[in-house]
This record gives structure tokens, C-alpha cells and sequence, in this order.
């Protein structure tokens, strides 16, 4: 079958580890864009950090903040916040562990401590600039995803929360925070609803525990070499690493891409 629209998770999959975007990934997106196939973006980043990369690979759409939030061509036509009873919740009780939050509204973001380490050392990872401070953003802002800071043998202390609140690792000290039920594949279905086009038209690749429903819900899901373990059951075709042409391994294990000829001597 011949996809028309592909979705492609950020970290571990369009960039490395050093955060950098492999030239054969770049090089393998224009390609993809020459034969009419739309590259969209769909991540756990807000779409305020995703600018100079999408930017650079020429993407206009994105699924952002795990599918709470989406653009096409820049235009948003996608909105799901977290409700603020929910949030309050969420506040009072990392409140009583010392558990530092951040806010990720529409256009920018917020801290509500100032200089906790976790929160330092998580979003440092991601490259971009720290949060301001401002533990009252929730109240006055809409609210797409939150950063809860603490490490997994505390993730036990929101288990009354689990029912109104998805709680995804992504850092050994920071989890997201999603509406109940969120995930990029929600996000994806109502682009793909726009567009005219069916789960059976598209295709993703990721490599992280975020990426679960986004995998299964198209029509050809690709893991990252790289991938965290249990994603890959979720996956239809395993690509190489981030750094061995994965992208393009999997776009033409897809048929979108064809196999570049080596000439024998």
C-alpha cells in the first residue's frame, strides 16, 4: 500500500542522543516530501521546543505534547487540555511529596519551584531553554501536558490518580502527564480525519513507551533500533538505530523510499 502521510516521533527517531538530526535522516525526509508523501511530527514536546528542527526537515504539521495539541501547516485544529479539577489534584499531591511540576500551555511554559534539580536535569536533556517560574500558570492558562518530577519508585504515590490522569516515563526523574486516555494516536486520528484520510493511509515510526498507540493505530507502524524494549510488539517492521539510516531502512521497508542501487565494479 502506498502511505500518504507518515508520522515521525522526535527524540531517539528523528534525532540521536547528542540531539542531533542525522544527515541521512534529513536527506531521506526531502526525499519523502519529492514523492508527495507528508512528514507530520508527533511528540511528547510542546510545539514551542520542536521549531528549528522542524524547520530544518521543511515540517509544517504536528501531533504535539502526546496528542494533546495539533497543527497542520500552522494552523491548530486540534485542542484537548487537561481539566482543571484534575490538575488541582495533581498539584496537591506532588505538593505533598516536594514534587516539582511543569505546565505546557499553548505558547510557553512554567515551573511551579524554582531551581529543582529534577526539573533542571530533565528538561536540560531535552535542549532546550528552562522553564519561568509561576505556580499559578495552571489556573490562568489552558494546560495540554504537565512534567511531574520524581523517580519510579514513586510513581506508586498517584496511583489514585490513574483514572484521571496517563502518567508516561520519559526521564528517570520526570514523567508526563496527559489527559485520561491521551496519547499521540488521538491526536493523529483527528488530523487524519481532516484530511479525508483513514488509519490505513499512515504510517509512524518511534522508539518510546509513548509511542504505543500511535504504532498499532496506523497502518504500518516502524520501532526504532534504538527502542525501548516493550514497544517493539507494537511494531510491524523493527528499523536500524537512529544513527544506521533507520529512517530510511524503514521508509523503504514501507515502499515509500527505494533502495539505493550499489554499483559493482
Amino acid at each position: 500500500m502506498s502511505y500518504k502521510v507518515v508520522f515521525f516521533d522526535i527524540d531517539g527517531t528523528l534525532i540521536n542522543e547528542q540531539k542531533e538530526i542525522p544527515a541521512d535522516t534529513v536527506k531521506a525526509i526531502a526525499e519523502l516530501k519529492e514523492r508527495g508523501v507528508e512528514p507530520v511530527i508527533a511528540t511528547g514536546r510542546a510545539p514551542y521546543f520542536i521549531k528549528p528542527l522542524a524547520e530544518k526537515l521543511g515540517i509544517e504539521s504536528f501531533v504535539c505534547m502526546n496528542g494533546a495539541y495539533v497543527v497542520y501547516k500552522g494552523e491548530p485544529l486540534y485542542r484537548r487540555e487537561i481539566e482543571k479539577h484534575r490538575l488541582e489534584a495533581l498539584v496537591k499531591k506532588a505538593a505533598e511529596h516536594n514534587h516539582g511540576l511543569v505546565f505546557e500551555g499553548e505558547h510557553t511554559f512554567f515551573a511551579d519551584r524554582e531551581d529543582h534539580p529534577f526539573i533542571i536535569d530533565s528538561v536540560n536533556s531535552l535542549k532546550v531553554d528552562l522553564p519561568g517560574f509561576n505556580p499559578d500558570f495552571w489556573k490562568t492558562d489552558g494546560i495540554y501536558q504537565v512534567f511531574l518530577h520524581c523517580e519510579s519508585h514513586e510513581e506508586h504515590l498517584y496511583d489514585e490518580l490513574s483514572t484521571e490522569l496517563k502518567l508516561i516515563r520519559w526521564h528517570p526523574q520526570a514523567m508526563d502527564v496527559l489527559p485520561a486516555g491521551g496519547s499521540k494516536a488521538q491526536g493523529i486520528l483527528a488530523l487524519l480525519n481532516v484530511l479525508g484520510l483513514t488509519a490505513a493511509d499512515a504510517a509512524a515510526f518511534g522508539d518510546g513507551l509513548n509511542d504505543k498507540e500511535m504504532l498499532e493505530a496506523v497502518g504500518f507502524g516502524v520501532a526504532m533500533g534504538n527502542s525501548h524494549p516493550e514497544l517493539l510488539p507494537y511494531a510491524d517492521f523493527v528499523t536500524t538505530h537512529v544513527d544506521e539510516q533507520g529512517i530510511r531502512n524503514g521508509l523503504i521497508e514501507a515502499g515509500l523510499l527505494e533502495a539505493e542501487q550499489v554499483e559493482v565494479i
